[in-house]
């Protein structure tokens, strides 16, 4: 498969995984919104992919490599470093998905204590 298309598979299981967690905290729609916005946006995907690096195995480091190498659309070039680092950890959410979804679920294990919800 495509990395683009793991890529956008992840985005999405990315955003289920957290409104999961996230409808469990408050009733309030706009709570819900904030709460999750935070959690999907590139920079928290970027920062949470540094936190799982050493723990990634050779494929998978290639595959987040190869995932950070995807063309950005013109839009979010000047956020190029987080943009790359967000779409590695979505094309990695979305491998997992496909492929190894007992890998994902560890993955979310180590994850959790850095989400606080």
């Amino acid at each position: 498969m495509n990395l683009r298309n793991y890529a956008y598979i992840g985005d999405a299981v990315w955003e289920l995984y957290i409104r999961e967690k996230t409808v469990k905290k408050t009733n309030n729609s706009q709570n819900l919104h904030k709460i999750t916005t935070e959690k999907v946006k590139m920079g928290f995907q970027a920062e949470l992919l540094h936190k799982i690096e050493d723990c990634l195995t050779s494929e998978e480091q290639e595959i987040s490599r190869r995932g950070r190498n995807l063309p950005i659309p013109i839009g979010r070039r000047q956020n190029q470093s987080e943009y790359r680092q967000a779409t590695a950890f979505e094309t990695l959410i979305g491998w997992w998905y496909l492929t190894n979804p007992n890998r994902l679920e560890e993955i979310y294990k180590l994850l959790l204590p850095e989400l606080g919800i």
